[in-house]
């Protein structure tokens, strides 16, 4: 049994003409003809009546037609799944773990939405491994901020958003109804350390030459526990402002000095990237961060 036999076969079951049949096929008629004599005696009796005016199915043509259309339709559909996926993009996208999901959802959701040839594979981890994974060819691209780093000439940056750190502090905390928290006010304070912070060593200089001293009294991967742990009062957080996402706690910036994190989207440069890398591109571009344009639009 040959496919184009089967696909015969149901053009001239749907037309009930040969002629018209081979038209639909793009052959000959004779080419039509012939391959379903050979159909017919593969099944071993005629599928067709064929008389000039009325071509009609036999017994054995309406026994098999559903079944032969079965394999035609399954037939088709395993051509298309491969050719889908023979066009599908691989992307392998790294995210600091210290951004707010709801952000990158969003994010993937527009990739999906205009370019679902995008095979889309995430990992989050902290600034610092993403950037050796990227650097050693495990991720196409990442989206992270390593603040007081040195530019690296290796990589190209998109930039994205810029983001305010605060002090994460409990309603009750005895600077949670001001509108600031210095940082000379953390001097003696507990505070919940966040293991995935991209500060960490950076922010720690800058409390030394304030004379600033503060003491870990927990150490947490995971920003929801570690709000949780504010929020009961076991000490303040350090974390982005659009990350205090709990009733019982009060984001208050930091000032004299500031704290601010430029979050980017990072590549290798010169190095060969599949058409996947380029719709994160425009996609990176094309959305707003919380509530703003990208800011690698404007430039």
């Amino acid at each position: 049994m040959e496919m184009h036999q089967v696909r015969y076969f149901l053009a001239v079951a749907e037309t009930l003409n040969f002629t018209r049949a081979a038209e639909k096929c793009n052959v000959t008629q004779p080419s039509l003809s012939r391959a379903i004599k050979l159909f017919e005696e593969e099944l071993g009796g005629p599928l067709f009546h064929r008389d000039r005016e009325f071509t009609h199915l036999t017994d054995l043509g309406q026994l098999v037609r559903p079944h032969l259309q079965l394999v035609f339709d399954q037939t088709k559909l395993a051509k298309q799944l491969s050719q889908e996926f023979f066009h599908r993009v691989s992307l392998k996208l790294g995210i600091m773990s210290t951004i707010s999901p709801d952000e990158i959802v969003d994010l993937i959701a527009n990739l999906r939405t205009r370019h679902p040839n995008v095979d889309l594979k995430l990992c989050d981890a902290n600034a610092k491994d993403l950037r050796t994974r990227l650097l050693a060819g495990d991720l196409d691209a990442v989206i992270y901020a390593l603040p007081g780093a040195e530019p690296d000439e290796r990589t190209h940056c998109m930039p994205l958003f810029r983001e305010q750190m605060v002090l994460a502090v409990h309603r009750g905390h005895r600077l949670a109804n001001e509108q600031v928290f210095p940082v000379r006010e953390m001097n003696g304070e507990h505070y919940i350390h966040r293991l995935n912070c991209e500060f960490a060593g950076y922010a720690d200089q800058i409390l030394q030459q304030q004379g600033v001293t503060c003491t870990p009294a927990y150490w947490s991967e995971r920003d929801d526990w570690t709000l949780a742990m504010v929020a009961a009062g076991l000490g303040f957080a350090f974390m982005p402002a659009n990350s205090v996402k709990h009733a019982g706690v009060v984001g208050l910036p930091v000032v004299e000095p500031e704290f601010w994190r430029d979050v980017n989207l990072v590549w290798v440069r010169g190095r060969p990237h599949s058409p996947g890398a380029g719709s994160l591109v425009r996609e990176a571009m094309r959305k707003t961060w919380f509530g703003k344009r990208s800011i690698g639009s404007n430039i």
